[in-house]
C-alpha cells in the first residue's frame, strides 16, 4: 500500500508482486496470479463497501500468503453492491492451508463492514499506519 492500479487486472497484478516481495517464492508469480484469476472467474471477490478480497489457493506457496493496499482513486470491479473498489486485501496458499484461509477472509469480512475501520484504512499514510489501524479494529480498539 498504497496501490497504484486502475484497473482490477492491475491491482490484481500489484497485490501479487507485493505478496511474493518478501521472496522464498521463486517463480511462483504466474502461479499464484493465474489461481487468483480463475477464482475470479469463478465469483468475483468484490464483497461490497469498497472492499475486494481476491483470493486462491495454489501448490506454488508453501504458506498462506496476506497483503492489502489502498488505491488513491476508485477502481472498477464486480462486487455485490456495484460500487468500484478501493480497499484491497489479497490471501493466496496452499490448499493444506485451507481452514487458515477461510478464518482470514472472515476477520477480514467482519472487520471492512464497519464504516470507521475502512476510513481508518483509507486514511492510513503508511504501511505501517494501515498494519496499525487493521491490528487495532481486530483488538475492538478501533
Amino acid at each position: 500500500m498504497p496501490l497504484q492500479a486502475q484497473s482490477k487486472e492491475g491491482g490484481l497484478r500489484e497485490l501479487v508482486a507485493l505478496a511474493l516481495s518478501g521472496g522464498g517464492n521463486g517463480g511462483a508469480g504466474d502461479e499464484v496470479l493465474q489461481a487468483i484469476l480463475e477464482r475470479e472467474r469463478q465469483f468475483p471477490t468484490g464483497i461490497g463497501y469498497g472492499v475486494a478480497v481476491p483470493h486462491g489457493k495454489t501448490p506454488a506457496l508453501a504458506h498462506l500468503v496476506v497483503v492489502a493496499g489502498s488505491t488513491p482513486a476508485p477502481v472498477p470491479y464486480e462486487t455485490v453492491d456495484g460500487e468500484p473498489v478501493r480497499l484491497f486485501f489479497l490471501l493466496a496458499g496452499p490448499e493444506s492451508q485451507a481452514g487458515t484461509h477461510v478464518k482470514a477472509l472472515s476477520r477480514i469480512s467482519r472487520l471492512v463492514r464497519r464504516e470507521h475501520v475502512r476510513a481508518l484504512l483509507l486514511g492510513a499514510r503508511t504501511p505501517d499506519e494501515f498494519y496499525r489501524s487493521l491490528c487495532e479494529a481486530e483488538g475492538g480498539g478501533a
